[in-house]
């Protein structure tokens, strides 16, 4: 059967979402400067540092999300409170600057998470699920490119796809052995596959965060604008798998592509 017209515009409104200006533009935007000012004066070796914390906080939500997302399913999200945690936290970031990223990087990203979790249970997914809950960090790979991408390479389907295999092992891994082993291959792929895009804009986020005179304030602005991306994100994400589940991912993009 076709979409109803109101499915139609669900899908318009998730592709807008999906589609839109990355991170670094809405940072702009919000600071009145180009962040590449913060990038010029990051202290040499802090890529590796974004990196390996950005790789650890995604394995700190990976546990969270299998060991406590089971709560019952939510009419709607509660996006405001989280955006204020995330502000509270990335306040404390922007007083004490990069030195601060192993503490508050892994404690925004769970901020986040639950925030995801809330909006994909109000768009009817089963989050006790553990497919449900890897769908929920996928979400993190969303609007942001890893470093060997092109233009090609960064649509939303295209990005679903790269996942598609690791999800399922991870799935397969956790389901049969659980965390006990972190370095297992299944579960390392799924983590260094988002932290290639994720951490695209967690450096975006701490150059932003470099720039002189941010303080406080301006950490806290950064983690709002930063959580905000990520609920648009995850509303797409969410809104999409919800009509798959109905049409199917090949009808539910054949629709995205042709909008």
């Amino acid at each position: 059967m076709p979409m109803s017209q109101n499915e139609v515009e669900d899908l318009k409104y998730a592709k807008d979402l999906l589609e839109n200006p990355g991170l670094a533009a809405r940072i702009t935007d919000a600071l009145g400067t180009a962040i590449d000012k913060g990038f010029e004066i990051l202290p040499a070796k802090w890529s590796e540092v974004v990196q390996q914390a950005t790789k650890e906080s995604l394995r700190k939500a990976l546990e969270f999300a299998v060991i406590t997302m089971d709560e019952r399913p939510r009419v709607s999200s509660w996006n405001f409170l989280h955006k204020m945690l995330a502000a509270t936290s990335g306040a404390v970031g922007g007083a004490f600057g990069l030195p601060a990223l192993t503490v508050e990087l892994p404690v925004s990203t769970i901020i986040m998470l639950r925030s995801i979790a809330d909006i994909a249970r109000s768009e009817g997914e089963k989050i006790k699920m553990l497919e449900a809950k890897l769908a929920c960090l996928e979400v993190f790979a969303l609007g942001g490119k890893s470093p060997g991408d092109d233009a090609t390479e960064t649509g939303y389907f295209v990005v679903r796809a790269v996942f598609a295999r690791e999800v399922s092992e991870a799935v397969k891994y956790i389901a049969k052995r659980g965390l006990a082993e972190e370095g297992a291959p299944a579960i390392s792929r799924f983590i260094t596959t988002i932290a290639s895009r994720f951490g695209v804009n967690v450096s975006e986020k701490f150059a932003a965060q470099a720039v002189p005179l941010i303080g406080a304030a301006g950490g806290a602005l950064i983690n709002t604008i930063f959580i905000d991306h990520f609920q648009d994100m995850a509303r797409g994400h969410f809104i999409v798998r919800r009509l798959e589940r109905v049409y199917g991912t090949d009808e539910v993009q054949r629709q995205y592509d042709k909008l």
